[in-house]
C-alpha cells in the first residue's frame, strides 16, 4: 500500500468486487492526529489478516501505530500497546496514536505471532498484537534494531529476518557492509547474515518491503534502494546477486 492508502481505507466486505470507503476506520476521531512517515500523509503499508477466518484483522500504519479489528472491519481498536515512539517527547512516546511501525509481519501457521520492525527498535506479538514485546538493542548478535524491512518464517513463529541500517539520522548499512539479521529463538538471540552480501562501501537501503520469504519458508529474495537483488535458497546462510543495475526496489514478493 502506498503513501495514499491510509487515505482510502477499503472495504472488508466478503466479495472482492466491493469497494468502498472503510468508515469505521476512516471515522476514528484518532485519525485527525495521524501524521506521514517520511512523507506528508500517513500510509497503511501492513495488512495482516487472520487466515482462520476469525475476522481479525491487523494493520500497520506510518504514522499512527497497529490498528485491529475483531469483526472484519466493523469496529477499529488501537492495537500498539508496549510500542515505543523515541522521536516524541518522553511523556508521549508510548501513546499508540504515534508510534511509527515500518512493517509488521504475521506467521502464517501461528497466526497470533506478529512480529515488527519499528523506528525505534523491534517488536514481537504472541497474542495478536494486544501487547508488544520489544527485543532490545543489547540482544547477543544484533548490530542495529533500526531498519524497515522484516519476514517471518510461515512454519515456525521464532525464525524471523530483519535488514539492519545504522540509524535514522544514516540510513546505510552498518559499517559499510550489507547483512540480514536472523533469529531463530524468538529474538533472544540472532546471527549476521552476509555470506554473498557486499561488504564494502556498500549503501544499500532496503525498504519496509523490500524483503521477501516464499511460502516453503527457505527462500528469500532482497532488494535496495540502489537497484540490487540478491536471492537465498538455504534461509539468508548464503546469498547470490541477480544484478546490481535495478531502478531502485520497492517491493518484492513471491507468487
Amino acid at each position: 500500500m502506498g503513501r495514499d492508502a491510509a487515505r482510502w481505507p477499503l472495504s472488508l466486505g466478503r466479495s472482492r468486487r466491493v469497494l468502498e470507503l472503510q468508515r469505521a476506520l476512516w471515522d476514528r476521531p484518532e485519525r485527525a492526529e495521524w501524521f506521514g512517515g517520511g512523507y506528508d500523509e500517513p500510509g497503511i503499508h501492513s495488512i495482516c489478516v487472520d487466515p482462520r477466518a476469525s475476522g481479525r484483522v491487523l494493520v500497520g500504519v506510518s504514522c499512527a501505530g497497529a490498528w485491529v479489528t475483531h469483526d472484519a472491519g466493523g469496529e477499529w481498536h488501537p492495537s500498539s500497546s508496549g510500542m515505543r515512539g523515541d522521536y516524541m517527547p518522553p511523556e508521549r512516546a508510548e501513546e499508540p496514536n504515534v508510534q511509527d511501525p515500518h512493517r509488521i509481519v504475521q506467521c502464517a501457521c501461528a497466526p497470533d505471532v506478529l512480529w515488527c520492525q519499528h523506528h525505534s527498535g523491534i517488536w514481537r506479538s504472541v497474542d495478536g498484537g494486544a501487547r508488544w514485546q520489544e527485543i532490545v538493542r543489547a540482544t547477543p548478535g544484533l548490530t542495529s534494531n533500526f531498519g524497515f524491512a522484516v519476514a517471518v518464517h510461515p512454519h515456525d513463529p521464532d525464525i524471523a529476518w530483519f535488514v539492519p541500517a545504522v540509524a535514522d539520522q544514516q540510513r546505510i548499512p552498518v559499517g559499510g557492509a550489507l547483512s540480514v539479521a536472523r533469529t531463530r529463538d524468538g529474538g533472544r538471540s540472532f546471527v549476521q547474515l552476509r555470506a554473498g552480501l557486499p561488504q564494502r562501501h556498500c549503501y544499500d537501503l532496503v525498504y519496509r518491503h523490500g524483503l521477501a520469504i516464499s511460502a516453503n519458508g527457505e527462500t528469500l529474495a532482497l532488494g535496495s534502494t540502489t537497484g540490487g537483488l540478491w536471492f537465498s535458497e538455504d534461509g539468508g546462510d548464503a546469498w547470490r546477486a541477480l544484478d546490481a543495475s535495478f531502478p531502485p526496489i520497492n517491493a518484492i514478493a513471491f507468487y
